[in-house]
């Protein structure tokens, strides 16, 4: 039976076990909040709670992340411990293709690239080894460009770093204060990608990819707004890497059922199905796959489809 044949009856039979042996990626996922929530209570000896609502706002799901799992392992040990857990996941779930995004403050509480690097390219040989590792350099959106900016050479010097982000509030700064940033990291041969479109406006997509070359859009739902938009991005091939869960928790959509990946993928948009947080939101990308079949919105061809272009396009 071929891979396609597999997933297809595995949604089809409702069989989660079956679909965690099938490659998928996760494409858009933060590293400390990568792992299960089970991990960490079996390690924790704590019992915690999933949200059990939606987020009023992003500052609400950190005070729950804070409150809820974080003071659980807190300090460089428990951060290296969410880091195996997001290695972990991918290795229980089968993803084939992982990009883990860092932020600079990270790499600089393990002691520089260096250490850092020595220290996750550990985690990945013992926790996901069959796992294709593609770092992220994740930047706040509210960050000191110059300063960044200042460090980028000798952060992008190690060559580990193989795309670039920019996260946290779509709203802090406007997008083309990162225009040098961009321009260094696309020299340095890094994907382009960006958080925007999550809350923002399909405008804002527009002009982040413009602005800044953009290759990928982390999240970029908003793009469904404008048809004109959305068959441009089809045009220029941008993707969008989607995180259902993520955008009904946090209230950009109301159910698996209504998401907007459904008119991105008519309109010819590639997009990919992701996890983002799941150390907060609690759905495996096997999970993702199985909410968007059960609600109806996707038929089991159309999810084999997108896990096909979140593999590269392989058949």
């Amino acid at each position: 039976m071929s891979t396609k044949q597999r997933f297809v009856e595995a949604l089809m039979n409702e069989s989660l076990v079956e679909l965690q042996s099938i490659p998928k990626s996760d494409l858009h996922n933060h590293a400390g909040r990568g792992g299960n929530i089970r991990y960490i209570s079996e390690w924790a000896h704590v019992d915690i709670e999933p949200a059990a609502e939606p987020f009023r706002s992003l500052q609400d799901m950190q005070q729950w992340f804070v409150e809820s799992v974080k003071r659980h392992c807190p300090g460089i040990q428990g951060y290296l411990k969410r880091i195996e857990a997001s290695f972990a996941q991918a290795a229980d779930d089968h993803i084939e293709r992982l990009a883990l995004s860092f932020g600079v403050d990270e790499v600089d509480t393990l002691g520089g690239m260096e250490p850092f690097m020595r220290i996750m390219n550990e985690y990945h040989r013992r926790f996901a080894p069959a796992t294709q590792f593609l770092p992220e350099l994740a930047l706040d959106r509210a960050c000191n460009v110059d300063e960044v900016y200042n460090r980028l050479d000798e952060i992008l010097a190690y060559r580990w770093f193989r795309s670039i982000d920019i996260c946290c509030d779509e709203f802090a700064q406007p997008i083309t204060s990162f225009k040098s940033i961009y321009q260094a990291a696309n020299t340095a041969g890094l994907a382009l990608k960006a958080h925007v479109g999550e809350f923002g406006t399909a405008d804002d997509v527009m002009e982040a990819v413009e602005e800044l070359g953009l290759h990928e859009v982390h999240h970029g739902i908003a793009a469904v707004r404008s048809p004109q938009i959305m068959n441009w991005l089809s045009a220029h091939h941008i993707q969008l890497n989607v995180c259902p869960t993520s955008n009904i928790m946090l209230g950009v959509a109301e159910n698996y059922g209504s998401h907007p990946i459904r008119k991105l993928y008519d309109c010819g948009v590639p997009v990919t199905i992701n996890t983002d947080d799941l150390l907060i939101f609690n759905q495996s990308i096997s999970q993702e796959y199985m909410n968007l079949y059960q609600a109806g919105l996707m038929t089991a061809e159309e999810l084999n489809e997108i896990r096909l272009i979140g593999l590269g396009g392989v058949l």
